[in-house]
């Protein structure tokens, strides 16, 4: 009597194995060829509720979509059948990896905790181009990371197919438990020629949560391991002071099991292959630059934390690397060391750099977060060590998300710092607050409170424009989807949103009411129009840090049409007008910028963007409380020839020219009385011009390596003499700073 249960459990166990040898036979049969062959899916769950998400209206996409999706022993695997018959034009363009364009594509977007905190986005287009991005609060997505996986595109006269396989190693993810493994999944597909997006589940980044409506889906769960090396060479010639260099180093990528990762780099080479754009600033606050150094975009999702204003974060990468503490030029690394995990719903990493030489500085950060039902709770700490500046920054920020419901989504953190340097000890704090309650398809509403404080300084390692605010806004938004099929537009989006700034000394900086429409048309392009609408106030950072300026009322307007690909031409235009701060309205500054593109074939294209900026009453601070009212214009040509000649080679040109005068007006003293008082010390005008231009060849030898041959060249000049834009513009062309020959071979190894 007691044998029988022994037997039934024997006999569910047999059963079991049978049919998990039968599934794994059928994932075996899955191959990554673009065909989806009969059979081959036998058993993966099949999906054909795709509906209209852009725009957002929910209802049945136009075209039929089905998916199917699979839990295999080599990763996650994907298939869509996609049909789209003679009548709908199909977009065939090639981009680079990352590259945006409007063309038909699919979107395979995972978060492999199920939790919303992290996901990552898989997207092949048509022509079998990629892109790759990790996305984190809920919807802001981060293209600087690849990803190694595989994709296969075919076509028919019916349509076309793609087939998808993510693995397992792909990103660090929590313990799976009974052998099953429950993901958030997304799944979309883009009308190149109409811009409709379809999706399963109804989900959209156009919405507050994004993240947080992926569907749960439960599947057998699978752990893959993998030890890469990535070894790299690079050699440098200098053509403008002569020589050459030659540099080697290696990155290491182990993933011993599911819940763990380790990145490590040794001797990086992190410059010269990518280039930033052209920028010139006289403002008080710092320009931010993205990071496409390979390791610092790995795994690093876990390390978000922003602190809602502009691009903050309490980690910018580009502080490691950057300009040395002792005037020397950009530091070397010696090398860096990421672990990323998780030990039950708790996520953990840590990151360490250390740079060479006296004056190298050591970057060390941890962090933790933890998922509760409802509520995510996490913290990060960051230290520096500056030895040649005596100098030691420590921060330690907590972040909260709380979404009772899936109306309200409620994200909070607070920060704070202890900064030494030569026997002196400095304190400063902060927090943010969002709210967004999506009251329904229709109407949301968001509240944004921030303060960041005085003394407040965070950009040791992280990166925040600003101190020394009090920062509250009010935005209700409006979505409009149910547009006649006759209608030139498919949706429009209303935002309103009233604005209060203070310092933390009361001073008023800002009071703004702004509106913006978002319309998005029925032949895939965008409308774009944003009102401000700005009291008096003050400027508190002109004088870099001594009397505040009051400023005049004054409104900008801003407008953008984006009209896409229609035979051999695409165009994004924007103009923007404003008032100034020193005579508000009393005379209005302009900027133009024509971004027309030029496809010769499906593989290569040339854009030449030019735009002009006319900026009247243009203040810049010359020292103390003295600043200086110039008439300025700009010219700049922004121009790129983009060659995909297959999946594995691309060939990018890029030059950037910038020519600009600034014709002197007035001097004024910024008085205690906050007013501008004109002032008869002499202030020269000025001229500048600046040169960016590379060739950059790239060939993908295999996953994750390349060859790169680059040719650089590049110039900033800047005088106390007025000559004309046009001039200016022309002489930059003879910029000649720098100049450089590069050739890099980085080959990533499996073993």
């Amino acid at each position: 009597m007691n044998r029988h249960p022994v037997r039934r459990a024997c006999a569910r166990m047999l059963l079991l194995l049978a049919l998990s040898l039968a599934a794994f036979s059928a994932c075996a049969q899955v191959t990554i060829d673009g065909h989806i062959t009969p059979g081959e899916w036998a058993g993966a769950r099949h999906i054909t509720d795709f509906r209209d998400v852009q725009p957002l209206s929910g209802k049945p996409g136009s075209l039929p979509t089905e998916a199917w999706v699979m839990s295999t022993p080599k990763g996650l695997a994907v298939a869509f059948r996609l049909a789209q018959p003679a009548g709908v034009t199909r977009t065939h363009q090639r981009t680079r990896r990352d590259e945006e364009a409007l063309v038909d594509r699919v979107n395979v977007m995972v978060d492999f905790d199920g939790d919303g905190r992290t996901g990552y986005d898989f997207t092949v287009a048509l022509s079998g181009s990629v892109i790759d991005e990790v996305i984190t609060n809920e919807s802001s997505f981060n293209k600087d990371w690849d990803g190694d996986w595989k994709h296969a595109v075919s076509e028919d006269a019916q349509g076309w197919s793609v087939e998808i396989l993510i693995p397992w190693y792909i990103a660090p993810m929590r313990r799976a438990h009974g052998g099953k493994r429950t993901i958030g999944l997304y799944l979309d597909r883009v009308v190149g020629s109409t811009g409709e997006r379809m999706a399963w589940p109804t989900a959209s980044f156009m919405r507050a949560r994004f993240l947080s409506d992926f569907r749960k889906v439960t599947l057998p769960s699978y752990t893959q391991s993998l030890l890469a090396v990535t070894p790299y060479v690079s050699a440098v010639h200098d053509q403008v002071h002569g020589g050459s260099s030659f540099k080697t180093g290696a990155d290491l990528f182990w993933k011993p099991n599911g819940q763990t990762q380790l990145t490590a780099t040794v001797n990086p080479d992190f410059g010269q292959v990518e280039s930033d754009d052209l920028v010139v600033n006289f403002g008080a606050e710092e320009t931010f630059f993205s990071d496409k150094r390979p390791f610092f975009t790995e795994n690093q999702g876990i390390f978000d934390f922003g602190l809602l204003i502009d691009n903050s974060q309490l980690i910018y990468t580009r502080r490691v690397g950057g300009p040395a503490d002792d005037g020397s030029g950009p530091a070397d690394i010696t090398g860096a060391l990421k672990l990323n995990g998780s030990i039950g719903d708790t996520n953990y990493g840590v990151l360490s750099a250390q740079e060479s030489g006296a004056a190298g500085r050591t970057f060390d950060a941890v962090r933790v977060s933890h998922h509760f039902q409802t509520q995510t709770l996490g913290a990060l700490l960051t230290r520096v060590d500056h030895p040649f500046l005596d100098r030691d920054a420590t921060v330690l920020g907590i972040d909260h998300i709380w979404q009772p419901n899936a109306k309200l989504t409620v994200t909070s953190n607070v920060v704070g710092d202890t900064i030494q340097q030569r026997g002196t000890t400095l304190h400063g704090s902060g927090g943010s607050t969002i709210i967004q309650y999506e009251m329904n398809p229709r109407w949301t509403q968001q509240w944004i409170a921030m303060h960041f404080g005085k003394t407040l300084d965070i950009n040791d390692f992280g990166y925040l424009p600003r101190n020394n605010l009090n920062y509250v806004h009010w935005e209700v938004r409006r979505r409009f989807t149910d547009l006649p099929a006759d209608s030139t537009y498919a949706s429009h989006e209303w935002r309103w949103r009233i604005i209060g700034m203070n310092n933390d000394q009361g001073l008023t900086l800002q009071r703004q009411f702004r509106v913006i429409s978002r319309n998005e048309r029925r032949d895939g392009g965008t409308d774009y129009l944003q009102l401000n609408l700005d009291a008096s106030g003050h400027d508190d950072l002109l004088t870099r840090g001594n009397h505040a300026l009051r400023t005049h009322a004054n409104a900008t307007l801003f407008a953008e049409r984006t009209l896409p690909r229609r035979g051999a031409w695409g165009w994004d235009l924007s103009a923007n007008v404003s008032g100034n701060d020193l005579t508000g309205l009393k005379r209005i500054g302009y900027e133009i910028e024509v971004l027309p593109t030029y496809y010769f074939s499906d593989a290569l294209s040339f854009t030449p963007g030019v735009s002009y900026t006319y900026q009247p009453n243009w203040l810049i601070w010359q020292r103390d409380n003295l600043v200086g009212s110039f008439d300025g214009r700009t010219l700049e040509l922004d121009a790129a020839l983009n060659w995909n000649l297959s999946e594995r080679q691309e060939l990018r040109v890029r030059l950037q020219a910038l020519g600009l005068n600034a014709r002197m007006r007035q001097a004024y003293q910024v008085g205690a009385d906050m007013r501008a008082h004109p002032d008869a010390t002499p202030i020269d005008d000025f001229s500048l011009r600046n040169l960016g231009f590379q060739i950059r060849y790239r060939y993908q030898l295999a996953p994750l390596s390349n060859l790169y041959i680059v040719y650089g060249r590049g110039g900033y000049a800047l005088e106390p003499l007025l000559t004309s834009t046009g001039t200016q513009f022309r002489q930059s062309f003879n910029l000649r700073d720098s100049e450089q020959f590069l050739v890099k071979v980085a080959y990533r190894f499996e073993l």
